[in-house]
């Protein structure tokens, strides 16, 4: 069964750094697109960035040129710089796996990110 183990999540102040980190088990060969999401009180989960399997990065407007990420093999991370009070949410790991006995989309349990003014 594929699980997805997040860290990294806190308070911290506007303006500081975060990284959250997500390690996957399961088949790595599959491992098609991953990526974070967040979910703010009140709204829906939005997409923060997503990472394919040749490295190729999406990242959502409101992040861009602010948050970085990268992957090797079963694990994503998300290096966020610059934070700001609406960045506020909980952040969700997302892994796709494309083909074989694990295909399907997976979520983690989800981390607390808190950014005070």
């Amino acid at each position: 069964q594929v699980q997805l183990e997040e860290s990294g999540g806190g308070l911290v102040q506007a303006g500081g750094s975060l990284r959250l980190s997500c390690a996957a088990t399961g088949s790595i060969a599959s491992m098609n697109v991953m990526g974070w999401y967040r979910q703010a009180p009140g709204k829906q989960r939005e997409l923060v960035a997503t990472v394919t399997w040749g490295g190729t990065p999406n990242y959502a407007d409101s992040v861009t040129g602010r948050f970085t990420i990268s992957r090797d093999k079963d694990t994503v991370w998300l290096q966020m710089n610059s934070l700001k009070p609406e960045d506020t949410a909980v952040y969700y790991c997302n892994v796709v796996f494309a083909w074989g006995r694990d295909k399907g989309s997976y979520w983690g349990q989800g981390t607390q990110v808190t950014v005070s003014l």
